[in-house]
């Protein structure tokens, strides 16, 4: 764009152009002309001045309908820390039914036992070998032999009612037989054990399904019913664990309440046309 700018001073053409023609540069030669005057005659002097201007840009699509590009969320940590939760579930399962003494010897049972040692507290697992001498009896041989006391004090004072005694360098635990109350008490409290970890499992599934609703807004909708579907198949994988491991914690029970029915309940021999009742001892 080209302003007129009226200039105090006079100028020829002549001293205009003689810049032109010279060896200075073009940019150095004063920006003015001349407008003809209404009589045809005068000359009236201005400048040339120069003024950039730039055309408006074009909004955006986007711009125009006022849309902004929202992040897509990341909800691998609310699969994480379902994952995590249910898994933290069983595993206090195991330990919890790991702890209720059946009338069979298993070198698993002691596993929960924790003992005091230099390092701190550790499983027993890890301060001996626990191994099973026959249905009923026990083997545990420390690594280090100075130890054997203070893990026989911490298997007395486990929740198992086992005592243990120093037979050498190992200590051996005689496992009592459970009666038929004792039994179903276990039972019970299998049964209980195995519908509080399906409902640790069932919340930390609950969460999940939460948070992917709060971020379905900015998620396509593939996305959100994949994750749903993802949360709810890990669901059923940790309820079918907690079921498997309570039935077969119920079967191993079931087998000592078979063997206490074969000794409460008295059998019927026939000698010639006499019946004798007796029972197993």
């Amino acid at each position: 764009m080209l302003l007129y700018l009226r200039s105090p001073r006079h100028f020829s053409n002549l001293s205009h152009l003689s810049y032109l023609i010279s060896d200075r540069s073009t940019s150095e030669a004063p920006l003015f002309g001349y407008r003809r005057g209404s009589d045809g005659l005068r000359c009236d002097p201005f400048f040339f001045v120069n003024r950039r201007g730039f055309a408006k840009g074009k909004k955006s699509k986007k711009e125009d309908d006022g849309d902004t590009i929202q992040a897509v969320p990341d909800m691998g940590p609310v699969k994480s820390t379902a994952l995590s939760q249910m898994e933290d579930a069983i595993t206090a399962l195991s330990r919890e039914l790991a702890k209720l003494r059946t009338g069979r010897a298993s070198a698993g049972m002691l596993d929960h036992v924790t003992v005091e040692t230099n390092s701190g507290k550790l499983s027993l697992n890890h301060v001996a070998v626990v191994s099973v001498l026959d249905a009923q009896t026990l083997s545990v041989m420390p690594y280090d032999p100075n130890a054997l006391k203070t893990i026989e004090r911490a298997i007395i004072s486990s929740p198992l009612g086992l005592n243990p005694k120093a037979d050498g360098e190992r200590l051996i635990a005689a496992i009592p037989p459970l009666t038929k109350e004792n039994i179903e008490a276990l039972c019970k409290v299998v049964t209980k054990s195995a519908e509080e970890v399906k409902q640790s499992i069932r919340r930390a599934r609950q969460k999940a399904l939460d948070s992917i609703k709060k971020a379905a807004s900015a998620m396509p909708k593939d996305d959100v019913k994949r994750l749903e579907k993802e949360i709810e198949e890990m669901t059923k994988k940790f309820v079918k664990s907690a079921e498997d491991i309570c039935r077969a914690k119920e079967k191993e029970i079931g087998v000592d309440m078979f063997f206490v029915s074969l000794v409460s309940v008295p059998t019927v021999t026939f000698i010639g046309n006499e019946a004798e009742d007796f029972s197993f001892a």
